[in-house]
């Protein structure tokens, strides 16, 4: 199998949407790459996964998934038992074993000050979603990106439920166990410690581990070069 027979899909997380892959998208396209970026739901990772599931039926190729923060839940919940789908990309995200969700393992190491800078607001059903304030997601979630990124991003972000990041992952086998894996994250991540990251990449065996100095949480944003450059190895071993 060659690149050219394999789709990327991009899994944005929490606080983010399919646009904050944009730099990436573009690094990979100019290397003849074929991409889609997922409008991750973000309402729970059972359902989440489902419908990533169904997208990759759609698509009708093999594929790499790359997810970030929560959407690394997704993609390993959607990639357990699933053929079509060769290889992961960890980009600052989670990568869970059974049981684990996102805020038990946000909270697994020191270092996390998301709790400060989200708002909740009740959902249609009962419990809350969270966004970031404004005047915190700079600082919060692309400290190494401009203002005018910043205000961006913060505009557009996509809230989470509660429930998604409560939500231990129902997979028996989680995909990281099954399937080549790769790990790209930032040492100056405030969402998810820097220390959590390096656990869970070396619980995956990772293929391949790029910590990126003075990185943010924004890692696609902040430090595309490497994102993509982690991207095109899992593509390269997958095809």
């Amino acid at each position: 199998m060659s690149a050219q027979n394999l789709t990327v899909l991009l899994i944005h997380g929490a606080f983010a949407e399919s646009a904050s892959w944009n730099p990436v998208i573009a690094r990979l396209r100019a290397e003849s790459v074929d991409v889609v970026a997922v409008a991750n739901p973000l309402r729970s990772v059972s359902g989440d996964a489902a419908y990533l599931r169904d997208v990759i039926t759609g698509i009708g190729t093999p594929v790499v998934l790359a997810g970030h923060s929560y959407g690394g839940m997704v993609i390993t919940e959607a990639a357990a038992g699933n053929d079509a789908v060769r290889a992961l990309v960890y980009a600052a995200a989670f990568a869970p074993d059974r049981g684990e969700s996102a805020l038990q393992l946000a909270s697994r190491f020191p270092g996390s000050t998301l709790g400060e800078a989200i708002v909740p607001s009740p959902v249609a059903g009962g419990g809350n979603e969270f966004r970031i304030r404004p005047d915190a997601f700079h600082h919060q979630f692309v400290a190494d990106g401009t203002a005018e990124e910043a205000a961006l991003m913060a505009v557009t972000q996509r809230p989470v439920t509660e429930a998604a990041l409560a939500e231990g992952l129902p997979t028996d086998v989680p995909a990281w166990r099954q399937l080549p894996s790769w790990f790209v994250f930032g040492d100056q991540d405030r969402n998810i410690p820097a220390e959590a990251l390096r656990f869970m990449a070396d619980r995956a065996g990772s293929k391949g581990t790029r910590e990126v100095a003075g990185a943010s949480h924004a890692i696609s944003v902040g430090a595309p070069d490497q994102v993509t450059a982690t991207i095109l190895d899992a593509v390269g071993a997958a095809g």
